[in-house]
């Protein structure tokens, strides 16, 4: 099954996953020592997200560093902003409607 990344970023466990590894790589069991939950629940998360493509695995020696791909969140980020107009648009008009209605009002005094 072919996951996408708003399912990745729908669970908190993974968008703190993201938030941590954001700045830097982390190993495995670095980012497992920030949860309270279980090194193969860590693990199955890191799965979703690699499915997703929003973040790459990285082998040295031993140790699978995970690193975030930044460039998949611009879907969500595409998708948010589509939204962010829409009710900038409905607030500014909103605005102005409030604004007209005082004015009318005032006018009448």
């Amino acid at each position: 099954m072919r996951r996408d990344v708003f399912q990745a970023i729908a669970d908190p466990t993974r968008r703190e996953i993201i938030n941590l590894i954001a700045t830097q790589s982390l190993n495995l069991n670095a980012i497992a020592d920030n949860f309270e939950m279980s090194r193969p629940a860590i693990s199955q998360h890191i799965k979703i997200l690699t499915e997703c493509g929003l973040i790459s695995i990285k082998k040295e020696g031993r140790e699978r560093f995970c690193k975030v791909k930044f460039q998949k969140l611009k879907e969500v980020s595409k998708w948010v902003e589509q939204y962010r107009i829409f009710w900038i648009d409905k607030l500014d008009a909103l605005e102005n409607h409030l604004s007209n209605s005082i004015n009318e009002v005032n006018f009448k005094k």
